[in-house]
């Protein structure tokens, strides 16, 4: 799902980063990291802080620039937590996901993360169409460059599962609404059978529980199954 979503990582210092970075991209079910000028990698720390992505490490792709690693890129995010508006439009990790999922699938798209010290420089962030901000602690944003990789790809993962669940609730036989009127004419009976329908607010608890109902975006079987259940209250009243 996310064969074309790489991050790339500028000058890490720190090899245990790169390592950290790739257990968290494979946590969420990204395994494409490039490098831009690594101080020291390979490295038995990576290696050791990988985990079980080692696998990750393996297929890292080292270059020599920020514009080499993305230069086949149609998408570009740099990650930064300083506003640089006069360059790129900010828009939060979340937003960023979710506009991936929905338009960007498919297309090669690149997260950038800056140097753990000081980050980008404004010509790198330049090379970006859109910055990136983890809307953190406004007197202590610092954020572990693993951590805010890890960010970065929950909220892909976040937004792709939830594209999922949209699209198999769309895929499944929704009730019409025809059936939901029937169901809800048939539970203001049974609420009447069983004294729940104050006759003096006459919508007040019937709205109410439609409102919970309407929300619950429910499929004919589960229709049914609620109408199998009002009919087993007005026999066990009738008895």
């Amino acid at each position: 799902m996310f064969d074309r979503v790489r991050i790339v990582l500028l000058q890490t210092s720190h090899p245990g980063n790169i390592g950290a970075t790739a257990r968290a991209l494979k946590t969420m079910g990204l395994s494409r990291l490039y490098l831009v000028n690594p101080k020291e990698f390979p490295s038995n720390k990576a290696t050791e802080l990988a985990a079980s992505a080692q696998d990750i490490l393996e297929k890292i792709i080292i270059c020599g620039s920020l514009a080499e690693a993305v230069a086949d890129c149609e998408v570009v995010w740099g990650s930064g937590s300083e506003s640089r508006v006069l360059f790129t439009p900010i828009i939060t990790p979340r937003e960023a996901a979710m506009e991936v999922i929905d338009q960007h699938l498919g297309r090669e798209v690149a997260f950038v993360f800056g140097r753990e010290s000081h980050g980008m420089s404004n010509e790198e962030m330049q090379l970006c169409q859109k910055q990136i901000q983890i809307p953190g602690n406004a007197t202590y944003s610092s954020l572990n460059l693993a951590a805010a990789a890890q960010i970065i790809a929950y909220e892909l993962r976040v937004a792709w599962l939830l594209k999922q669940g949209k699209s198999n609730k769309t895929a499944e036989n929704l009730a019409s609404n025809q059936e939901m009127e029937g169901f809800y004419e048939h539970l203001k009976l049974t609420m009447q059978q069983v004294a729940f329908y104050d006759e003096t607010k006459p919508y007040s608890r019937l709205s109410r529980l439609r409102r919970i109902f309407n929300a619950a975006q429910l499929r004919k079987k589960e229709i049914d199954l609620l109408r199998g259940l009002l009919r087993a209250v007005e026999k066990a009243v009738k008895n």
